[in-house]
Order: C-alpha cells, then structure tokens, then sequence
C-alpha cells in the first residue's frame, strides 16, 4: 500500500484548496511519524523555504530518515543552492525566448516562469521546464532569465505555495492532481519481493534493443530471483527514486532521456545499466576509437574528418584507399553510415553527413561475410554471435529498402566455440569502458581480429542472442542485477 502525504508550514497555506487527509502541517509531520512498515510514503514538501536547517530542509531530511521518497529530497535542496547547470540544453535559449516575448519587450532585461512538477504555461520553453524538473526534482520552481547580449538562465528558485495569486493556485492544483495520479497510480507490491527494478522501454521504437518476447523474459528471470522487473517510459522520470535498480532497453543517446535516466538513477545510488559513463563512452565512435588506439586494441584504420577542412578530405581518402566508409559519430544499428567509392562520391556524401556532425570518421571499408558480436557483463563473456550481412548489402542492416531496415541472418555458438583471439579481444575492449553489459562487434580478415565498436546497449532479443543460452541468458543478467544490489545494500563494493 502507498500513502500519499503532502506537507504544508502552515494550515493557511493550503487554504485556497479542498480539505484533505492527506495534507498536514509541518509540524505535524516533524512530531508524529506516519506509515507504517506495510506501506510505501511518499511526501510532497510544500513548505515556504527549504533553507539550511529551517522547517521545510528537516522536513526532507527526517523524511528520508524515515524511508519516505520525498520531493524535494535533500540532495536536490543542496544542489538547488548550489545553483550549478550543469546538462541544461540552453544553446536555443536566447532564439527561443526572442520569439516567445511579445514585439514590445525587446528592451526587456529579465523575465521568469513558474514551473508545477515540470509542468509551464509556455509551451515555448515546455522543453526547459521539463529539464529543470528532471535535474531539481522540486514541486514549484521559478525559473528567472536575464539578458544583456543574449539570454541566459540567472537563477532556479524553490518558490512558496503562499506566494501564488489565484491563476497560478489553479494552474498548480491541476498539476499537483495529474502528478499525484501519475506517481502513485499503481498500487506496489513490494513485500513480495526483495527489490525492484525498472525497466525503460519504448513500446514505439522501430529497433528496439530487445523484442516483446525478451522483455518478458527479463521480468519473469527477474521474479525467479524475488525482484519485481516493472516497464516504464520516458514519462516515468519522477517515479525513478522508487526503485533499487535501472535496466535501460531502449536505444541509447548522451542527449536525450535516457542519459538523464542513467545520470538521475546513479546520483540516487541504484544499480544501473547502462550506467552514464558507458553511455557516453560508447555513443560516440570518435571517442570509442581513440580509446580503443590508447590501449593498443586493433581496429580499422580511421582517420577524422573535420567540416571546416574540405582540403584535407582527398589526402584522407589517398590514405585509406577507395571504397571507404563514412560514420557519423553517434549512429547506431548501421544508420549514418555510408559507404563511398570515389572522390566525388566522398565529396557528397560528407557534405550529406556534415548537416548531423561537424567531425565525421573516415574508416578503411573491410568486407567480411559477417561480423562477431560478443555480449560482456561485468567483464565475463556472455553470449557470442555471428552476424550477416544483408543480401545484396555490405552492412547488416540495410536502412535503404522503402524506409524500413533489412537485416542479414545471425548464428549463436556457445562462447567456446567462438575464435579464442576474437573473445580475448572483446573482453579488453570492455576493459577499456566499464564492467557493465556491453555487445562488442568485431570481424576478422584471416587471423587479423579488429574492434568495429563497442555498444553500451546491445541487442537482446528472443530467438536471436538467446538462441543457445535460453532463458539463462535472462537469468544471468538479473542475477548481475542482484549481485550488485545486495552489495549495496550491505554497504560492500561490486
């Protein structure tokens, strides 16, 4: 069972608003403990101020002394009053404000926004209050800006419930009501389980990293070993703090919520993969391949192209030879890759590609009938898998055929069976990244193993990466899970 509790300094507070049971003053809530060990509690703390040692910080802090998930937590108070801004996308800030404010206040200096549970009045700057709330996860923000060339954010305050004339008490009601239905509208079972991890998806992606069939998988595995593998979406940020675990399955990307997930679950403490070191280590090929040259791996020759030196371009391709492939850094599942079989072609296809990136990799083009991939988890290797090319195709995934992707065959051999120097390999690319779970792709040219990449979030799909090790493959990976908790709860590392 799940109680809901919503703090207010003063009874007056919550005065323009419908009695409740759920609503009770601060004091209240600092003298009398509630819940009890069968039930969950989560708090809203709507005091006037959370400064240092004042009534609403204590609030927090005997709450999360107490088991409670309170919102604001102590953590986000103290980074509030550090004020840092660190990943808040604000490069179109100053575009966007200039379109928002009306023709007559373009001599105006500074403005702000109010901001209920991520939620603003201005859908222009929708996207900047949803990722004020994800970093400061605070029920009523103010958002103020200022301007002396451009825009730019100058504070993030908490805001009091007194302060709100009648518009905004009612604008907060409505998010105060949605938020809380949100949160809390699935009673948990936690008593039979000993953790619970959550799962994110996207029921929508075209390439999911695991299929239907995988996922269920995963939550039965889960259940095998007492832990309670619950789906959810992006819309799910704010129950995060709920769980003990994150499990991303969604296709990864340092600049969208997925980052911010891995980033929010590891600053909460929970065990996390992919966690956001792997994440950024991995999406990025420029990166993951000066890694992997630092620590002496093998991997094709690669040379960089920059958008602002089109003059270098042809000593690169004298360098490499003809065909080669063109990578946007950040592609996966064989997208923004092309292949280029001439100057003239290179010249339009990094023309083409420069629009998403201003580096590209230039990469020696190595043709094998299929490539290795080599699932790692925690250092350990997993699974082993061939990949094919796409019929007619030099790539698994062909992405040209009427918008949809083709992909090659794939065979599963037992880790044993796999090439000794291939497995050899991969375990010290993942060595380079972290001990997470890792898929890394690799081909051999006679008995030459090179690293094509390293992914963060590989491909785990039923029928496929499964298909020697069943439902252990699952059962593996939860156990992980499990192994990991449990260190943290007792306080030992992995």
């Amino acid at each position: 069972m799940t109680r809901l509790v919503i703090v207010v300094e003063k009874a007056s507070d919550w005065g323009a608003y419908y009695p409740s049971v759920d609503v009770m003053s601060a004091m209240e809530y600092l003298r009398k403990p509630v819940g009890g060990d069968d039930e969950r509690t989560h708090v809203i703390n709507l005091c006037r101020s959370y400064k240092y040692l004042g009534t609403g910080y204590y609030v927090s802090l005997l709450g999360e002394a107490r088991g409670h998930k309170v919102m604001p937590s102590v953590r986000t108070i103290n980074d509030l009053r550090r004020r840092s801004l660190y990943g808040l996308d604000i490069e179109d800030l100053n575009s966007k404000l200039t379109h928002f404010l009306p023709a007559g206040g373009r001599d105006t200096t500074d403005f702000g926004i109010l901001v209920y549970f991520g939620e603003t009045a201005y859908p222009a700057l929708q996207d900047l209050a949803r990722q004020v709330f994800e970093m400061f996860p605070c029920p009523l923000l103010r958002i103020e800006f200022e301007r002396e060339r451009v825009w730019q954010v100058a504070s993030i305050k908490p805001v009091g419930l007194h302060t709100l004339d009648d518009a905004q008490e009612d604008a907060f009601a409505a998010e105060l009501d949605r938020f809380s239905r949100k949160l809390w509208r699935k009673p948990r079972t936690r008593k039979l389980y000993r953790y619970d991890i959550a799962m994110l998806v996207d029921p929508n992606e075209a390439m999911p990293p695991s299929n239907r069939k995988a996922l269920k998988s995963f939550i039965a595995a889960g259940k095998e070993l007492g832990i309670e593998v619950d789906p959810i979406g992006k819309n799910d940020y704010p129950r995060l703090a709920e769980y003990d675990g994150l499990f991303i399955r969604e296709t990864t990307a340092s600049d969208n919520h997925t980052y911010r997930f891995a980033h929010r679950a590891e600053k909460e403490g929970m065990v996390v993969m992919d966690d956001p070191t792997s994440i950024l280590r991995c999406t990025n090929k420029i990166f993951l391949n000066d890694l992997m040259v630092s620590r002496k791996l093998a991997v094709p020759h690669t040379e960089i192209l920059y958008r602002d030196s089109a003059k270098t371009w042809k000593d690169t391709a004298a360098k490499l030879g003809f065909p080669l492939v063109l990578k946007i850094p950040d592609g996966s599942f064989s997208r923004g890759v092309v292949k280029v079989e001439s100057a003239e072609a290179l010249e339009k296809a990094a023309g083409e590609l420069f629009s998403h990136s201003a580096l590209l990799l230039a990469q020696e083009f190595v043709y094998t009938e299929f490539d290795w991939r080599i699932g790692v988890l925690n250092r350990t290797p997993l699974y082993a898998c061939k990949y094919y090319m796409s019929r007619g195709h030099w790539q698994i995934y062909n992405h040209g055929a009427k918008g949809t992707a083709k992909s090659g065959g794939f065979e599963t051999v037992p880790v044993r069976d796999a090439p000794a120097e291939i497995v050899k390999l991969a375990l010290k690319a993942t060595q380079a990244v972290g001990d997470g779970l890792y898929g890394v792709d690799l081909k051999q040219v006679g008995s030459r193993p090179v690293v094509i990449e390293v992914n963060d979030n590989p491909s785990i799909d039923a029928g496929v990466e499964d298909a020697y090790l069943g439902v252990d493959l699952y059962r593996r990976i939860m156990q992980e899970f499990l192994r990991r908790m449990e260190h943290k709860r007792l306080g030992i590392g992995r």
